[in-house]
């Protein structure tokens, strides 16, 4: 991690990376078992985010239940407009994270949509605004990871 975290936030991260408890008041719950406040909870959450040790906090979701996608999609960014491409895949609400590889598919992201059929129009103007071709890799097969990373 880039930043120094104390005691309380890596023990935070560590419990909360399981989830939340499945109850009217998860953060309290949480909070509770943590030995701390709710309030206490979520600001040090919110301190977390704001600083930068997690760049995102919420739940994942099987978006292909609720009718939408998300696709791998990777491009090759020439070296020289590498930082305008990627601000210009940020730039889009629909593009989730990304990340550059050593490969002539030098730019890959993930890419977010709620209805399946936003999919090809989400692609052709992110493209377009990118100024590069985008691949689209969809989902073949799901599997479940189970990532965890102590802090």
């Amino acid at each position: 991690m880039s930043e120094e975290i104390d005691a309380l936030d890596r023990s935070i991260i560590n419990a909360l990376q399981r989830g939340l408890p499945l109850v009217p008041h998860p953060y309290a719950e949480a909070a509770a078992a943590l030995g701390i406040g709710e309030n206490e909870l979520l600001a040090r959450l919110r301190a977390l985010l704001d600083r930068g040790v997690l760049t995102r906090f919420g739940p994942l979701y099987q978006i292909e239940r609720a009718g939408g996608r998300f696709v791998l999609c990777a491009c090759h960014a020439p070296a020289e407009r590498m930082e305008a491409v990627i601000d210009a895949i940020n730039a889009h609400p629909e593009v989730a994270h990304h990340y550059a590889r050593t490969h002539h598919l030098n730019l890959w992201f993930v890419l977010a949509v709620a209805r399946a059929e936003d999919l090809a129009p989400a692609l052709a103007r992110i493209a377009a605004t990118a100024g590069v071709e985008i691949l689209p890799f969809p989902k073949e097969r799901e599997f479940f990871v189970n990532l965890y990373l102590p802090a």
